[in-house]
């Protein structure tokens, strides 16, 4: 069975910094490309960001970048979201997602991921 389970979110003021992480069991990580999507209240789930199977390739989304960095920990099944300069427009429940991808792509497309966490709640005030 497969699971995602984040962990990391909280409570933050506006400037300040959270590390999110994901731990993967029930498959081989290395083989899936994961990312990490968001949903704010009233509001579509999105794209934040993205990283290849091996780790070299990531993607953001225009409003993260700079801010936010991916990476992964094969060794350890896990995915992290550094977040740094949080603003309030950042508040959402953050997902991470993984994606069974032959190529050594950063997959930003929902619709290409087969495995969701049950997300973890970001709030940052002003």
């Amino acid at each position: 069975q497969v699971q995602l389970v984040e962990s990391g979110g909280g409570l933050v003021q506006a400037g300040g910094s959270l590390r999110l992480s994901c731990a993967a069991s029930g498959l081989t990580f290395s083989y899936y490309a994961a990312g990490w999507f968001r949903q704010a209240p009233g509001k579509e789930r999105e794209f934040v960001a993205a990283i290849s199977r091996s780790g070299d390739n990531t993607n953001y989304a225009i409003s993260v970048k700079g801010r936010f960095t991916i990476s992964r920990d094969n060794a350890k099944n896990t995915v992290y979201l550094q977040m740094l300069s949080l603003k309030p427009e950042d508040t959402a429940v953050y997902y991470c997602a993984a994606a069974l991808t032959p190529r050594d792509w950063a997959i930003m497309t929902i619709g290409d991921y087969d495995y969701w966490g049950q997300g973890t709640q970001v709030t940052v005030s002003s």
